[in-house]
């Protein structure tokens, strides 16, 4: 993608600020929270947890009803879209979240049921283990011919760097051909001699199996099912309890009734500590044109908001971002002179977001609170070059779009205004803004910038020729950051040191959230840019970043399973987690792998994840 976002803070009169605190607060928010049990209480609510997606249309039609509820009426017609929107975007990733647990908790019931000792394996096959050996030796000769062809048809620009932990492409395609095959084994010494296999990673172990280990292992998926389990029963999209309503509620059922069960009462104590937003849900305002921009009489930069067009907001933003505010009223501008001969599809601006950034203080919250606009931006559009890619993708877009209405035939008169109104913007998008120059950036797709991640190490830069699967050269952290590697250091010590701080005041039962500094984040800046100079460097095609997906998870598991193997003992346990915790190096690898994502848009470089 070569979108990003840019924020900038709106300062207004104390009276557009407070009506603006109101429609959000008190009539938008309160509307997402219903929808959002509106939804949850559809009778297909269990069928689209199945399907792992919802209706889009289902969020409008309950919405409807709504505009006309004393509670959510008087709103602008932007804040209903949104909330709309709003209420898609969280249940689309849900829906999404939750088939992909199930999928892993399915996924980690199969496994667990196959993951048997050498023991367990020998009595239920039958035989020796030595026979068992041979047996999956055998199982092992007949499909790495297979698995040897599958590798050699892999895309070759999916080679990396990968930890020595990790498996690699061919032990991937080997593992996947051995689950097929147990699934399809008829006979029990095949299955078990196939469990072997897959449980010492698709080769034969001749020495004893570690008990100890063994058991380890095997809690540690018991874990992973227990805490899966969890998160589809219990996790289901809240809004947000700007009142604390809902908190109080909780707290005098807490203190006048017993828990029925563990289960309810774990339900209460996660009510209560939940902390809820105090600021409203943000407002989207998806068209550019939804947003008009302008200068005052002191020369600076406005804003006004359809449905809002009595007030008006300030701009006040960094250097780094000014250019970008400049842009988007010149777009308007020459659109404007031009007599609208110039087509929106080309701004810079793409969409904007109003939010409410929290803030500590006393007083009514349109005061304590800033006002903040997110605005996302084609950083294509920013020159003449990117802009002729953009209008050349849009004109393909259109013209397609208008060979399949026509292919119909029999156009009624909606079809033909359609069609009238695609000419009409393809016309215009031939007018060009004054823009900059710039190449655009071209990279060879065969070279491949592999970035690593590690819980000791935030990052590792591996530089791979993707033709011979060659690695040309590595970037260690240490490397990356230059001179300022002893930040890296001093954000450790900063992080033991709010640890220890948090620890005294939860003894003393004082407040305990303390805010870290923003060196982490300024370390992640000086690694992203040091990534997008190796990968100019050697021209690279694209970055691969890893995913993401259940790291925490993982981690969590297997502390958890260690902790149990050092004691039986509930506290001991606690106490050896949370010791090995504080030595692991934590990391905040979504913001670091977010940077590399924006400065590569900049850059025009490709990302991929692997």
């Amino acid at each position: 993608m070569s979108q990003i976002t840019i924020q900038c803070r709106l300062v207004a009169s104390e009276s557009s600020r407070h009506q603006l605190w109101k429609l959000m607060a008190q009539l938008n928010t309160p509307l997402i929270n219903e929808l959002l049990r509106q939804v949850s209480q559809h009778p297909e609510f269990e069928t689209w947890r199945q399907k792992g997606k919802h209706p889009i249309d289902v969020v409008k039609q309950l919405c409807e009803p709504l505009k006309t509820d004393p509670r959510f009426i008087g709103q602008p017609g932007r804040f209903y879209a949104s909330a709309i929107a709003l209420v898609n975007y969280i249940y689309k990733s849900w829906f999404a979240l939750m088939k992909r647990s199930q999928y892993q908790l399915e996924g980690k019931i199969r496994w667990l049921e196959m993951l048997n000792s050498d023991i367990e394996l020998v009595e239920a096959s039958g035989v020796s283990l030595d026979s068992l050996r041979i047996k999956a030796a055998e199982i092992l000769a007949q499909l790495t011919p297979l698995n040897t062809a599958e590798t050699q048809s892999t895309n070759l620009k999916k080679a990396k760097k990968r930890k020595k932990s990790q498996t690699s492409d061919s032990d991937r395609s080997l593992s996947k051909n051995l689950f097929e095959a147990y699934g399809n084994a008829e006979d029990n010494l095949t299955r078990c001699a196939i469990s072997y296999l897959l449980k010492n990673g698709c080769k034969i172990n001749e020495k004893e199996e570690d008990a100890k280990k063994f058991a380890q292992r095997r809690r540690k998926i018991q874990i992973q099912i227990e805490r899966l389990r969890e998160q589809l029963e219990t996790r289901i999209p809240k809004g947000r309890d700007l009142t604390d309503a809902k908190w109080l509620e909780t707290l005098v059922v807490a203190t006048q009734d017993v828990p029925t069960n563990e289960t309810e009462a774990k339900s209460w104590q996660a009510s209560l500590l939940r902390q809820s937003s105090k600021v409203p849900f943000p407002v989207a305002y998806e068209t550019n044109e939804d947003m008009t921009w302008f200068k005052n009489q002191f020369g600076r930069i406005c804003v006004k908001f359809n449905g809002l067009s009595e007030h008006s907001f300030q701009v006040y933003c960094d250097s780094r971002q000014l250019h970008w505010f400049k842009r988007f009223l010149e777009d308007q501008q020459i659109k404007k002179n031009s007599k609208n001969q110039h087509s929106s599809s080309l701004f810079t601006l793409r969409s904007g977001c109003i939010a409410w950034q929290e803030e500590k203080g006393k007083g009514n919250p349109w005061k304590v609170n800033h006002l903040a606009l997110y605005c996302s931006v084609d950083t294509r559009l920013w020159t003449t070059e990117g802009t002729n890619q953009v209008r050349e993708e849009k004109a393909e877009e259109i013209a397609k779009t208008i060979t399949n209405t026509k292919a119909k035939g029999d156009l009624n008169e909606k079809q033909q205004d359609h069609i009238k109104r695609k000419n009409s913007t393809l016309d215009r998008i031939d007018n060009s803004f004054p823009r900059p120059t710039k190449p655009l950036y071209k990279g060879q797709s065969h070279i491949l910038v592999g970035v690593s991640l590690g819980l000791e190490k935030p990052a590792t830069v591996a530089i791979v020729d993707g033709t011979t699967g060659k690695v040309l050269t590595y970037c260690s952290i240490r490397q990356l950051l230059g001179e300022n590697y002893k930040l890296l250091n001093r954000q450790r010590q900063q992080k033991h040191y709010l640890s220890h701080q948090r620890q005294v005041a939860q003894t003393l039962a004082a407040p305990n959230q303390f805010g870290e500094s923003e060196l982490g984040e300024y370390i992640d800046r000086l690694l992203a840019k040091e990534i997008i100079a190796i990968a100019q460097t050697y021209s690279a095609g694209s970055i691969v970043l890893p995913k993401l997906d259940n790291m925490r998870e993982q981690v969590q598991s297997e502390i958890q399973a260690k902790a149990e193997q050092k004691s039986e003992l509930l506290e001991v346990q606690k106490q050896y987690a949370k010791q090995y915790r504080v030595s692991v190096h934590q990391w905040s690898y979504g913001r670091l792998i977010s940077i590399v994502q924006s400065q590569a848009a900049k850059t025009g470089i490709v990302i991929e994840h692997q």
